[in-house]
Protein backbone atom coordinates (compact mmCIF):
# COMPACT_ATOMS: atom_id res chain seq x y z
CA UNK A 1 0.00 0.00 0.00
CA UNK A 2 2.73 2.12 0.91
CA UNK A 3 6.22 1.61 -0.57
CA UNK A 4 9.84 3.10 -0.09
CA UNK A 5 12.60 3.09 -2.01
CA UNK A 6 15.72 5.78 -2.01
CA UNK A 7 17.47 7.79 -4.55
CA UNK A 8 20.96 8.49 -3.41
CA UNK A 9 19.82 10.91 -0.60
CA UNK A 10 16.12 11.32 -1.72
CA UNK A 11 13.63 9.44 -0.14
CA UNK A 12 10.69 8.31 -2.15
CA UNK A 13 7.31 7.52 -0.78
CA UNK A 14 5.09 5.61 -3.43
CA UNK A 15 1.02 5.39 -2.23
CA UNK A 16 -0.29 2.48 -4.31
CA UNK A 17 -3.73 1.01 -3.33
CA UNK A 18 -5.50 0.40 -6.61
CA UNK A 19 -7.70 1.00 -7.86
CA UNK A 20 -7.99 4.83 -7.48
CA UNK A 21 -5.10 4.98 -4.15
CA UNK A 22 -8.10 5.78 -1.78
CA UNK A 23 -6.39 4.59 1.58
CA UNK A 24 -8.13 3.44 4.52
CA UNK A 25 -7.11 3.81 8.20
CA UNK A 26 -4.07 1.55 8.60
CA UNK A 27 -3.31 3.09 4.96
CA UNK A 28 -3.22 6.68 6.64
CA UNK A 29 -1.25 5.73 10.07
CA UNK A 30 1.60 3.50 7.68
CA UNK A 31 1.41 6.79 5.04
CA UNK A 32 2.36 9.34 7.76
CA UNK A 33 4.84 7.35 9.58
CA UNK A 34 6.98 6.74 6.31
CA UNK A 35 7.31 10.57 5.91
CA UNK A 36 8.66 10.91 9.60
CA UNK A 37 10.87 8.19 9.18
CA UNK A 38 11.96 9.84 5.84
CA UNK A 39 12.34 13.06 7.56
CA UNK A 40 14.38 11.97 10.92
CA UNK A 41 16.55 10.14 8.80
CA UNK A 42 19.86 12.23 8.87
CA UNK A 43 20.72 10.77 5.52
CA UNK A 44 17.78 12.34 3.88
CA UNK A 45 17.92 15.45 2.28
CA UNK A 46 14.48 15.65 0.56
CA UNK A 47 11.29 13.66 0.10
CA UNK A 48 9.12 12.48 -2.53
CA UNK A 49 5.09 11.59 -2.32
CA UNK A 50 3.77 10.13 -5.24
CA UNK A 51 1.69 7.18 -6.60
CA UNK A 52 0.99 4.37 -8.80
CA UNK A 53 -2.33 3.96 -11.14
CA UNK A 54 -4.49 6.47 -12.87
CA UNK A 55 -4.33 9.09 -10.25
CA UNK A 56 -2.41 10.46 -7.16
CA UNK A 57 -5.09 10.03 -4.42
CA UNK A 58 -9.01 9.47 -3.84
CA UNK A 59 -9.17 10.22 -0.40
CA UNK A 60 -10.47 8.24 2.26
CA UNK A 61 -11.89 4.80 2.16
CA UNK A 62 -15.68 5.46 1.92
CA UNK A 63 -16.86 1.77 2.13
CA UNK A 64 -14.73 1.64 4.53
CA UNK A 65 -16.87 4.12 6.54
CA UNK A 66 -20.02 2.91 5.11
CA UNK A 67 -19.49 -0.99 6.80
CA UNK A 68 -19.04 0.54 10.12
CA UNK A 69 -22.05 1.38 12.13
CA UNK A 70 -19.94 2.95 15.25
CA UNK A 71 -18.26 6.28 15.23
CA UNK A 72 -14.70 4.31 15.47
CA UNK A 73 -13.87 4.08 11.65
CA UNK A 74 -14.58 7.92 11.18
CA UNK A 75 -12.84 8.83 14.52
CA UNK A 76 -9.70 6.80 13.17
CA UNK A 77 -9.36 7.65 9.72
CA UNK A 78 -9.80 11.50 10.79
CA UNK A 79 -6.75 10.72 13.15
CA UNK A 80 -4.87 9.10 10.02
CA UNK A 81 -5.30 11.78 8.14
CA UNK A 82 -4.77 14.56 10.71
CA UNK A 83 -1.18 12.24 11.16
CA UNK A 84 -0.24 12.26 7.52
CA UNK A 85 -1.03 15.84 6.76
CA UNK A 86 1.20 16.83 10.07
CA UNK A 87 3.93 14.83 8.79
CA UNK A 88 4.29 16.12 5.01
CA UNK A 89 3.98 19.65 6.48
CA UNK A 90 6.59 19.08 9.78
CA UNK A 91 8.96 16.78 7.64
CA UNK A 92 12.65 18.05 8.51
CA UNK A 93 13.41 18.40 4.97
CA UNK A 94 11.45 19.87 2.12
CA UNK A 95 8.44 17.41 0.68
CA UNK A 96 8.03 17.44 -2.96
CA UNK A 97 4.31 16.01 -4.06
CA UNK A 98 4.35 14.56 -7.40
CA UNK A 99 0.62 14.39 -8.36
CA UNK A 100 -0.69 12.72 -11.64
CA UNK A 101 -3.88 12.00 -12.95
CA UNK A 102 -6.63 13.16 -10.09
CA UNK A 103 -6.04 14.72 -6.58
CA UNK A 104 -9.32 14.73 -4.55
CA UNK A 105 -10.34 15.35 -0.59
CA UNK A 106 -6.86 13.80 1.03
CA UNK A 107 -4.64 13.83 -1.82
CA UNK A 108 -5.54 18.05 -1.45
CA UNK A 109 -4.18 17.51 2.26
CA UNK A 110 -0.79 16.10 0.88
CA UNK A 111 -0.50 18.49 -1.74
CA UNK A 112 -1.63 21.17 0.28
CA UNK A 113 1.03 20.75 3.08
CA UNK A 114 4.03 19.89 0.46
CA UNK A 115 6.84 22.37 -0.33
CA UNK A 116 6.78 22.13 -3.47
CA UNK A 117 4.19 20.54 -6.26
CA UNK A 118 4.78 19.22 -9.90
CA UNK A 119 2.03 17.71 -11.44
CA UNK A 120 1.06 15.56 -14.61
CA UNK A 121 -0.76 17.58 -17.22
CA UNK A 122 -3.74 15.57 -17.00
CA UNK A 123 -3.71 16.97 -13.22
CA UNK A 124 -7.25 17.46 -11.45
CA UNK A 125 -7.41 18.91 -8.41
CA UNK A 126 -10.49 19.12 -6.23
CA UNK A 127 -12.73 18.40 -2.68
CA UNK A 128 -16.18 16.42 -3.34
CA UNK A 129 -16.74 16.16 0.30
CA UNK A 130 -19.50 17.71 0.77
CA UNK A 131 -20.84 15.19 -1.94
CA UNK A 132 -19.84 12.24 0.65
CA UNK A 133 -21.01 13.56 4.14
CA UNK A 134 -18.08 15.31 5.40
CA UNK A 135 -16.22 18.29 5.62
CA UNK A 136 -12.18 18.81 5.69
CA UNK A 137 -8.98 20.25 3.33
CA UNK A 138 -10.45 23.75 2.80
CA UNK A 139 -7.39 24.75 4.67
CA UNK A 140 -5.28 22.43 2.65
CA UNK A 141 -7.43 24.02 -0.53
CA UNK A 142 -6.42 27.47 0.70
CA UNK A 143 -2.82 26.74 -0.07
CA UNK A 144 -3.47 26.41 -3.21
CA UNK A 145 -6.00 28.47 -4.53
CA UNK A 146 -7.21 31.97 -3.48
CA UNK A 147 -10.17 32.45 -1.05
CA UNK A 148 -12.77 32.73 -3.30
CA UNK A 149 -11.80 30.12 -5.89
CA UNK A 150 -11.57 27.86 -2.53
CA UNK A 151 -14.96 28.69 -1.64
CA UNK A 152 -16.44 27.57 -4.86
CA UNK A 153 -14.78 24.71 -5.28
CA UNK A 154 -15.44 23.57 -1.70
CA UNK A 155 -19.14 24.27 -2.35
CA UNK A 156 -19.82 22.84 -5.83
CA UNK A 157 -17.48 20.57 -5.67
CA UNK A 158 -15.62 21.45 -9.09
CA UNK A 159 -12.48 20.47 -10.09
CA UNK A 160 -9.15 22.75 -10.86
CA UNK A 161 -6.40 22.10 -13.64
CA UNK A 162 -3.27 21.72 -13.30
CA UNK A 163 -3.12 24.72 -15.18
CA UNK A 164 -4.59 26.70 -13.04
CA UNK A 165 -2.75 26.20 -10.24
CA UNK A 166 0.34 26.77 -12.23
CA UNK A 167 -1.12 29.99 -13.33
CA UNK A 168 -2.01 30.68 -9.22
CA UNK A 169 1.90 30.34 -8.41
CA UNK A 170 1.16 26.70 -5.95
CA UNK A 171 2.04 24.06 -8.84
CA UNK A 172 6.06 24.87 -9.71
CA UNK A 173 5.85 22.59 -12.95
CA UNK A 174 3.93 20.99 -15.68
CA UNK A 175 4.84 17.91 -17.51
CA UNK A 176 3.92 15.16 -19.44
CA UNK A 177 2.85 12.04 -16.87
CA UNK A 178 5.77 9.83 -18.74
CA UNK A 179 8.11 12.74 -17.22
CA UNK A 180 6.38 13.28 -13.82
CA UNK A 181 9.05 11.47 -11.27
CA UNK A 182 11.65 12.84 -13.47
CA UNK A 183 10.97 16.59 -12.69
CA UNK A 184 9.96 16.07 -9.21
CA UNK A 185 13.53 14.06 -8.82
CA UNK A 186 15.38 16.89 -10.68
CA UNK A 187 13.98 18.99 -8.18
CA UNK A 188 14.79 17.05 -5.22
CA UNK A 189 18.10 16.41 -6.12
CA UNK A 190 18.89 20.64 -6.19
CA UNK A 191 18.06 20.51 -3.14
CA UNK A 192 19.61 17.66 -1.98
CA UNK A 193 22.52 18.97 -2.72
CA UNK A 194 22.90 21.67 -0.58
CA UNK A 195 23.70 21.74 3.18
CA UNK A 196 21.25 19.46 5.11
CA UNK A 197 21.75 21.02 7.51
CA UNK A 198 21.23 24.96 6.28
CA UNK A 199 17.42 22.93 4.44
CA UNK A 200 16.59 21.49 7.16
CA UNK A 201 16.88 24.94 10.09
CA UNK A 202 15.48 26.62 6.48
CA UNK A 203 11.91 24.53 6.06
CA UNK A 204 11.74 24.66 10.22
CA UNK A 205 12.00 28.18 10.10
CA UNK A 206 9.25 28.83 6.56
CA UNK A 207 7.06 27.00 9.13
CA UNK A 208 7.21 29.45 12.06
CA UNK A 209 6.36 32.01 10.10
CA UNK A 210 3.59 30.79 8.40
CA UNK A 211 0.57 32.88 8.47
CA UNK A 212 -2.06 30.10 8.94
CA UNK A 213 -1.47 27.11 12.13
CA UNK A 214 -2.51 24.27 9.11
CA UNK A 215 -2.79 21.95 11.87
CA UNK A 216 -4.98 23.59 14.18
CA UNK A 217 -6.99 24.98 11.29
CA UNK A 218 -7.89 21.17 10.22
CA UNK A 219 -8.35 20.27 13.43
CA UNK A 220 -11.36 22.69 13.73
CA UNK A 221 -12.60 21.30 10.25
CA UNK A 222 -12.60 17.96 11.43
CA UNK A 223 -15.08 18.81 14.49
CA UNK A 224 -17.69 19.96 12.43
CA UNK A 225 -16.82 16.54 9.91
CA UNK A 226 -17.49 14.63 12.99
CA UNK A 227 -20.36 16.81 14.37
CA UNK A 228 -22.40 16.57 10.59
CA UNK A 229 -21.80 12.44 11.02
CA UNK A 230 -23.90 12.14 13.67
CA UNK A 231 -26.62 13.21 11.53
CA UNK A 232 -28.18 10.63 8.27
CA UNK A 233 -27.15 12.90 5.62
CA UNK A 234 -23.65 11.77 6.19
CA UNK A 235 -24.87 8.15 6.26
CA UNK A 236 -26.69 8.14 3.32
CA UNK A 237 -24.30 10.18 1.39
CA UNK A 238 -21.77 7.85 2.20
CA UNK A 239 -24.32 4.63 0.90
CA UNK A 240 -25.46 5.83 -1.59
CA UNK A 241 -21.92 6.77 -3.39
CA UNK A 242 -21.27 3.05 -2.40
CA UNK A 243 -24.15 1.83 -3.97
CA UNK A 244 -23.59 3.86 -6.67
CA UNK A 245 -27.04 5.67 -6.72
CA UNK A 246 -28.52 9.01 -6.12
CA UNK A 247 -28.65 10.14 -2.35
CA UNK A 248 -31.93 10.35 -0.94
CA UNK A 249 -31.98 13.51 1.17
CA UNK A 250 -35.06 14.97 2.86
Amino acid sequence: MIRQERRGNIAIITIANPPVNALPVAGWFDLASAIRSAGNNPSVHCVIVNADGKGFQAGVDIKELAADPTNKAMVDVNRGCYETFAAVYECAVPVIAAVNGFCLGGGIGIAGNADIIVASDDATFGVPEIDRGALGTATHLSRLVPQHKMRAMFFTGAMATAQELQHYGSVERVVPRDQLLEAALEIAETIAAKSSLVMRRAKESINMIDPVDVKRSYRMEQGYTFEINLHGDSDELRQAFVDKREAKLD
